[in-house]
């Protein structure tokens, strides 16, 4: 039997990643450089955390599905993702803020200095141009993002309902 294959961690001038131990880092994911992940955040597979030029912080609680790209601007700020963010398949995040209990759908986009809001959602497919900002309690989809509609009730217990659910996911791969 072969050994376990695991994540691709590597430093970048020097600076390691630094990965909470009740994190998950997917076989196959890469995370490069200036890297921090919080308690219970989930890092799936094929998913490229790239802070070599920047910074990159992941809050606890938060899931970068499979085949997310994270990575940074040289000038100007890192990728921040705060405390209970799901992040949807193959979405790509370079320089941009999501703030704790946003929402970014599957093939989304979100560019330097742009903003999701606490309460917030990036539509799936959508991108957030350079700079946009998508206030609390929107939904914003299309290319360019653009307001689509207000988040009711539901959207954000299913908001806390997906988060939850990969916080379990990941314990359950941890454990295995």
């Amino acid at each position: 039997m072969s050994a376990k294959p695991g994540p691709i961690i590597l430093p970048y001038r020097g600076m390691l990643p630094k990965i909470d131990p009740r994190a998950f880092i997917a076989p196959g994911a890469v995370v490069i450089g200036d890297v921090e992940i919080a308690a219970e955040a989930s890092v799936w597979f094929g998913c490229v955390l790239r802070g070599d030029v920047n910074v990159i912080r992941v809050g606890p609680r938060s899931n970068l599905q499979d085949g997310t790209i994270v990575h940074v601007a040289s000038e100007g700020q890192g990728t921040f993702i705060g405390a209970n963010c799901t992040i949807g398949h193959c979405a790509l995040l370079h320089a941009c803020t999501l703030e704790d209990d946003s929402f970014v759908g599957m093939r989304a986009s979100a560019f330097d200095g742009a903003k999701v809001s606490s309460g917030a959602m990036l539509g799936s497919g959508a991108m957030l141009t350079r700079g946009k900002i998508v206030p609390p309690g929107q939904i914003w989809a299309g290319s360019p993002a653009k307001h689509l509609r207000d988040i009711t009730p539901n959207d954000q217990k299913e908001f806390t309902v997906r988060a939850a659910q990969y916080v379990a996911l990941a314990q359950e791969y941890l454990a295995a």
